[in-house]
């Protein structure tokens, strides 16, 4: 089922990100439906399967978005209206397919936005062609949205450092070929005194073994370091600097995570027409219930609305080259929590088959609720949005007024 590109002919994009829209509806429609026959529903099975998309969504040219040109990227600079899109594109046709592009963005670019020459020579056009899995391991067992408490140390020995601490709830962590790791480094208190590494996997002290299961399976898993030792080329930018790493990667990244809310929330909404269409109830449609025109009118309200937050952040972020902290809060706060309230609706639609295992609707249901948490809870966004507007009105900004 294709993705509605109707919002494409909108001011935001440009004659190339609608060309990559197609390329990506041709994968989607051409190769995706084989590569996800028969696939297992199970941890191991989304392993093996996130290897297998990376490795031919690199192969199609389509993972160019998440890299700069420079290193085998489409574009000049990493551009978020092409994630978004691409994001938005494969949510509609498969959570793992969504998955594996937006991990590989969100695992390298750290590396566009603050590695060394040698850095992105290394790692980038590897994952661009698929050849390499990359991971971002931030979180940790307390220290989630509050990034500032993580207890992971690095301690400087000799020309290198050494890593102790656990990460968790960390994406690819199972598969990953790379990670960048966050970790105290003790050059400041609270969130000035963070650094970040490039780690590959198979160094001696990273333990990546350990899964979590989840609702809906994905590779995820917990990253432990036990005296963990990298040279100190592994320091991704300057000591101290891994705060404003890891925020400028997620002032990046979490608008797309409110695209890929955006291309579930479109898949439940042609699911549930297409079930309103053809179910009959008492000698007729359910379609022809004002009730269920109603609902659908509000499914598609909050689908328009969701594509407007998120492409507004994604072109200020691309055009004006601003930090988007308020719009991208914005846009995946809302998107996230809309695509929810539309899945719900489409699976009451269904009725008792929307509970079914293996539905549509059923494995969109499963697959919203983390969105809702990852890259930003909907109630820390919430105080992030509460402060931006704070802030704006403190510097005489556009607060509106009674």
């Amino acid at each position: 089922m294709a993705a509605d590109h109707a919002h494409l002919a909108w001011p935001f994009f440009d004659d190339a990100h609608r060309a990559y829209a197609r390329e990506l509806d041709a994968w989607c429609a051409g190769a995706l439906p084989a590569l996800e026959h028969g696939v297992g529903d199970d941890d191991e099975a989304a392993c093996a399967h996130v290897r297998r998309l990376v490795r031919e969504l690199g192969r199609a040219g389509l993972l160019r978005a998440c890299v700069p040109a420079a290193y085998g990227g489409a574009r000049e600079q990493v551009d978020v209206r092409a994630l978004a899109l691409a994001r938005e594109t494969l949510a509609c046709a498969s959570g793992l397919a969504d998955f594996a592009l937006a991990m590989q963005g969100l695992g390298s670019v750290p590396v566009s936005l603050y590695g060394s020459e040698a850095h992105k020579r290394a790692l980038l056009p590897r994952v661009a062609s698929g050849e390499a899995i990359a991971a971002f391991a931030l979180s940790e067992p307390d220290a989630g949205s509050d990034v500032a408490a993580m207890s992971a140390t690095a301690v400087r020995d000799g020309s290198g450092w050494r890593l102790n601490g656990v990460k968790t709830w960390i994406s690819n962590g199972p598969i990953a070929d790379s990670f960048v790791v966050f970790a105290r480094s003790g050059e400041s208190p609270g969130a000035k005194g963070i650094s970040a590494f490039i780690v590959p996997a198979g160094t001696p002290g990273l333990d990546t073994r350990e899964s979590i299961p989840v609702i809906a399976p994905h590779p995820l898993g917990i990253v432990r370091l036990s005296d963990c030792r990298v040279g100190g080329d592994a320091l991704l930018g300057e000591p101290g600097q891994g705060f404003r790493i890891a925020m400028g990667t997620l002032d990046l990244f979490r608008t797309t995570v409110g695209a890929a809310g955006l291309g579930f929330a479109r898949r439940a909404m042609a699911e549930a027409v297409h079930r309103a269409r053809e179910r009959r109830m008492f000698g007729r449609t359910l379609a022809e219930f004002q009730l269920t025109q109603t609902k659908l009118g509000e499914m598609a309200t909050a689908i328009d609305a969701s594509a407007l937050l998120v492409y507004r952040s994604a072109w200020t972020r691309d055009v004006q080259g601003t930090r988007v902290t308020r719009e991208a809060s914005m846009a995946k706060m809302y998107a996230t929590e809309a695509a929810q309230r539309v899945i719900d609706a489409a699976v009451q639609l269904f009725g008792g088959l929307g509970v079914v295992r293996g539905m549509p609707v059923e494995r969109l249901y499963r697959e919203i609720r983390a969105l809702r948490i990852y890259e930003g809870a909907s109630e820390v966004l919430q105080l992030i949005i509460g402060d931006q507007v704070l802030r704006a009105a403190a510097a005489g900004g556009a607060a509106p007024r009674p």
